[in-house]
């Protein structure tokens, strides 16, 4: 018996349950999977080794995004004025490789004369210490003593002297130094790419983003990555540019030659936390005990560098940069070391940067407070 009006599926249903066959449920979908505790430490694992063996193509990226960020609110300016963002980025890429290169020429110069002479000035070292740490002369002189006790005349006999010719170690240097080239090349011509395409990456990004609360979150995310970034290189630069000038300043007054040198270069080592100080007091101390004969005047130019360093660190780049850049110590450290061995002295130098950046983004998002807590002291 067929009725009128009815639909098919209501008359076959009847007879499915007739027969019985239960009709076809409606498709369930399928829970969303849960990323068990060693799922994420395989993928913890398994990011770092990629980071680490693809060094060579991960590592200009980042350093061209980094640095896109920090010209990017300059290109903005360029483009208020009606200049194109291929024009604007030329123009600032020209002027940063044209004084790049001014100072390199002007300052490599005598950097590498002492580099040539530094046999000389390691002997000299070792004696103006002797000179002003008798005792420890005199400790050393029992030492060799001690070492030289069971030897006998024969041999005390001078040994000759083996030349062993290995072209291993400059062709080392001539790799170390083409890839390092290379990197350069890559980064800056990446960088001008990024900086000319203006802000098309952000609109692919918000054209892919689902709803529109999560295209507005990518736009302020964006924007306060590249505000923040730039705003806390450019202080920090010009912070340590300010440093490296008085530095200079009073090493020129104590009679320290080169003391421009010296001053860019304590200026670069400030950019990495806890050991580009360190570094830098160790190399004045050097430079001062080789300059000055009596060990008071030879720590002074150390003395200098450190008082003007915790001038900076503590009441200078805190009232500058303010709360927003006040990161733990303890993770700063770590992440130090962490980039540092990934990546050598540009993860260094980028170890700070990237920091900031994780902070920023885990602000944004309320899942992530506890790790932004975290990071801020």
């Amino acid at each position: 018996m067929v009725v009128k009006g009815g639909s098919p599926l209501a008359a076959a249903q009847p007879a499915a349950a007739i027969k019985g066959e239960l009709p076809p449920a409606d498709p369930i979908p399928a829970p969303a999977a849960e990323i068990t505790p060693p799922q994420m430490v395989l993928i913890l694992f398994g990011t770092i080794a990629f980071l680490y063996f693809a060094r060579p193509v991960i590592l200009p990226i980042v350093l061209a995004v980094i640095a896109g960020m920090t010209l990017k609110p300059l290109i903005r300016w360029f483009s208020a004025w009606h200049i194109p963002p291929a024009l604007s980025s030329a123009v600032v890429l020209v002027v940063l490789m044209v004084v790049v290169g001014i100072a390199f020429v002007q300052l490599g110069r005598p950097a590498l004369t002492w580099m040539n002479d530094a046999p000389q000035h390691l002997t000299e070292l070792r004696l103006r210490v002797q000179n002003n740490f008798p005792r420890l002369a005199h400790f050393h002189a029992v030492a060799a003593a001690v070492n030289d006790l069971g030897a006998t005349d024969a041999g005390k006999k001078p040994v000759p002297a083996i030349e062993v010719k290995d072209s291993r170690g400059t062709s080392s240097i001539l790799n170390w130094t083409g890839t390092f080239l290379a990197g350069i090349g890559e980064t800056l011509v990446l960088l001008y790419l990024l900086l000319a395409s203006g802000d098309m990456f952000l609109q692919k990004l918000v054209q892919v983003m689902p709803t529109w609360r999560e295209k507005k979150r990518a736009v302020e995310i964006n924007h306060e990555l590249q505000q923040h970034i730039s705003d806390y290189l450019f202080t920090v630069s010009l912070i340590n540019l300010g440093l490296g000038i008085v530095v200079s300043g009073g090493l020129w007054f104590m009679g320290v030659p080169n003391a421009a040198m010296w001053g860019v270069l304590v200026a670069i080592l400030n950019f990495v936390p806890y050991f580009g100080p360190v570094g830098g007091v160790t190399l004045l101390a050097i430079v001062g005990l080789l300059t000055f004969d009596t060990l008071g005047r030879g720590l002074l130019p150390a003395a200098w560098y450190l008082v003007l360093h915790l001038l900076e660190a503590n009441l200078i780049t805190p009232v500058l940069l303010g709360r927003r850049f006040t990161l733990n110590p303890v993770v700063v450290f770590v992440s130090l070391m962490f980039w540092t061995w990934l990546w050598g002295v540009p993860g260094a130098l980028l170890s700070v940067p990237i920091l900031v950046s994780a902070k920023l983004v885990c602000d944004r998002f309320p899942t992530w407070s506890a790790v932004s807590g975290l990071l801020t002291r």
